[in-house]
This record gives structure tokens, C-alpha cells and sequence, in this order.
């Protein structure tokens, strides 16, 4: 028995299809959006994650801060006390700078120089007499600048002759009036003494502090 089908196959295979397609474009979309979903959800995480690195980097950022800032205000302080201490210690030195510069100019005024004048105005020193010659002259700057301990820097301001008439004598001399000015030499801090002082020896003078072996 020969069986006919007459019902529309083409167009059962067509609806077969088309739900297929939609099948699987279903399947497609669920499949993307769960995807998407794990997507923003790792991206969220890395997100807030960044975030609270930011949120402890800006708090350490400025306790940071606040800590350079204290770093600063000590450093204030430091220099602050440096200020006062070189202070007093230029003002103890300076009390017995007048003390230092008499001694000097009584060591270092060769004879023949009789000082008239000293008059100190802080480092600066003017200075006024009267010299047998001009060589007397000379021979004092030279002192002042190569042999004295706190002078330094000589500076003849003016000479001239003159006469002047000794002390209980009528007798009157021919002798060279001069002024100079001279700076006077601030001592060393205590502290770049003492390094000074412990610094050890240049290995040339220690060589030759040892006796030499005997043959």
C-alpha cells in the first residue's frame, strides 16, 4: 500500500528550523549574559579593590605629610639653636677680642712704631702712630700680615712726615705719621677645633714621627 503525505513538510522543516535558530540564539544570549555578568562582576571587584589601594595610599600619602612636616619644623628648630649658639660664642669670643688685639699689637709692633690711636668697630681695626721711617712702616704691616695669629689683612690707609717733639725734651724729630686698618681674626668655633684636633695625622708626618730603624 503505496502512503501519501500531503501535509506541508516544507514548511514543517521551515518551523523546525526557525525554532532551531531561535534556540540557539536564546542559548547564545543567556551564554553572553552570563559572561557579561562575570565580566562587570570581576571588573567591579578590580574596581573597588583600586579603590580601597587609593583610599590607603592617600592616607599614608599624608601621614606622610604631616611627617615631613614635622621633619621641617625640627630642622627649623636645629637651625634655629645653631643660630643661638654660634651667637653666644661669637659674643663670648668678642668679649675677649679687645684683650687679644692688644696682646697682638704689643707683639707684632716692631720697634721704632709708637701707636698713637686703636679704635675697634667690630672685625675692623684703625689704627694710628707715628714710625721712625718708613721701613718701621713696612715692617709692621709685614707682621700683621704674615706673623700674626689674629691679624690679618693690613691695609695702609695714609703716611705723611711730620715733626713731633719727645716727651720731656724740647727736641724735636722728623718721624712718619700713618694710619692702616687691620681685621681682626675671629677664633675658631670649639667644636671645628676639637675635630680638627682629633683628625688623624697625614700618613707622611706619621712616617716621619717613627725613629728610623738602626742598621
Amino acid at each position: 500500500m503505496i502512503l501519501i503525505n500531503l501535509l506541508p513538510h516544507r514548511e514543517a522543516r521551515r518551523q523546525q528550523r526557525k525554532q532551531a535558530f531561535y534556540a540557539g540564539l536564546g542559548f547564545a544570549a543567556i551564554v553572553g549574559g552570563f559572561i557579561a555578568g562575570i565580566w562587570f562582576t570581576a571588573v567591579g571587584t578590580q574596581i573597588s579593590e583600586q579603590e580601597q589601594r587609593n583610599a590607603f595610599l592617600g592616607s599614608e600619602i599624608k601621614r606622610l605629610d604631616a611627617q615631613i612636616a614635622d621633619v621641617a619644623a625640627l630642622k627649623a628648630e636645629i637651625e634655629a639653636l645653631k643660630a643661638r649658639q654660634k651667637a653666644v660664642e661669637d659674643l663670648q669670643a668678642d668679649r675677649n677680642m679687645p684683650v687679644y688685639l692688644l696682646n697682638e699689637l704689643v707683639k707684632e709692633t716692631p720697634e721704632g712704631v709708637y701707636l698713637t690711636s686703636v679704635r675697634q668697630n667690630g672685625q675692623q681695626v684703625a689704627v694710628t702712630g707715628l714710625a721712625q721711617t718708613n721701613e718701621r712702616i713696612s715692617e709692621f704691616l709685614r707682621n700683621a700680615s704674615y706673623n700674626s695669629t689674629w691679624l690679618e689683612r693690613p691695609a695702609l690707609g695714609s703716611i705723611q712726615a711730620t715733626t713731633a717733639t719727645s716727651a720731656g725734651s724740647k727736641d724735636s724729630r722728623r718721624m712718619f705719621e700713618f694710619a692702616m686698618t687691620v681685621t681682626l681674626k675671629r677664633p675658631p668655633a670649639p667644636g671645628a677645633a676639637a675635630s680638627a684636633a682629633s683628625a688623624p695625622a697625614p700618613a707622611s708626618t706619621a712616617a716621619a714621627s717613627q725613629p728610623a730603624a738602626k742598621g
